[in-house]
């Protein structure tokens, strides 16, 4: 099987989207909706997303994991986020205008500050060497999870870099019926994105662990095929996650031959999420912790 494709930029719907003025579902506050057409996006299209792999979509928050200080690291994704001044003058250009793509920006005055250690996201836009905000006002990038940095302790939590191990949660290799957490070396997971779920991330949406007892584990991104899933119809979308045990997920994420990713959250189709009883939940779960291998360096 091909290797899929890692998470380091928004990801666009399969369905063209409209936003419709009632209160969010997916975020307090927020007054609108932003709904799915029935008409496939030329995104997709383009991706050839017929051919595309199809995945679950996991509630968390995304990581990734590259070399700092010389060796695997995972890293938290933090995004440049513009100041005070310059997102308000985006967001009167957003309601004069509507297009993003068509307003300037002083990256180097325009943004708040970030660490030295910070790194932009692989598939963002540069010009002049710098790199440019996506349509949301916004530069997706990456920092470091030191081992005592307080902020991310549930990142921490997840690996050990003396052993350079990662606690990850797979489908078991022999059943696929079956999940496994195990320990993998960081080296086998260099240069991909992963989702980190547990007791302390996102609402937690799975019910992992507890305040006493923190549970949280990684996910490699494209873990979780997809395989049944029906024709990409709006209707039928609609049908199978409303009707199929397997349908019980977020959203699903397809994986196309060219590297580009493209979503489809349960939201965009007015359903709800979290939900009780997520098809992750349903499966078994099986724990591969044989250390010998780490302990005898």
């Amino acid at each position: 099987m091909r290797r899929l494709g890692s998470v380091q930029r928004k990801m666009p719907c399969v369905f063209v989207t409209e936003v419709k003025e009632e209160p969010s579902g997916k975020r307090e506050q927020q007054p609108f909706k932003v709904l799915a057409t029935e008409t496939l996006s030329h995104k997709a299209l383009d991706a050839d997303i017929y051919s595309a792999i199809p995945t679950e979509k996991v509630d968390g928050t995304c990581c990734y994991i590259t070399t700092y200080k010389g060796q695997p690291y995972l890293w938290a994704r933090l995004d440049r986020k513009p100041n005070k001044l310059a997102e308000k003058r985006f967001k009167n250009f957003l309601h004069s205008k509507q297009n993003s793509k068509e307003f300037f920006w002083n990256v180097e005055e325009d943004f708040k500050p970030v660490p030295e250690c910070w790194i932009p996201a692989k598939e963002i836009e540069q010009l002049n060497g710098n790199p440019m905000p996506d349509e949301n006002g916004h530069i997706p990038g990456w920092v470091p999870v030191e081992k005592n940095n307080k902020q991310y302790c549930w990142h921490s939590s997840v690996v050990n870099y003396e052993f350079e191990i990662a606690l990850v949660l797979k489908h078991h290799p022999d059943d696929p019926g079956l999940l496994e957490i195990s320990a993998v070396p960081l080296s086998d997971l260099l240069e991909q994105t992963l989702e980190l779920i547990g007791t302390n991330i996102n609402g937690n949406p799975y019910g992992l662990g507890s305040k006493k007892h923190p549970l949280h584990l990684l996910i490699p991104h494209g873990a979780f095929q997809i395989r049944n899933l029906p024709t990409l119809k709006h209707n039928d979308l609609l049908s199978w996650f409303e009707g199929c045990r397997e349908g019980k997920i977020e959203g699903i994420v397809w994986h196309c031959n060219d590297g580009c990713l493209i979503k489809v959250h349960r939201h965009h189709l007015g359903l709800c999420w979290p939900i009780p009883d997520t098809y992750m939940n349903s499966k078994p779960v099986v724990i591969n912790m044989n250390l010998n291998k780490f302990f005898k360096r």
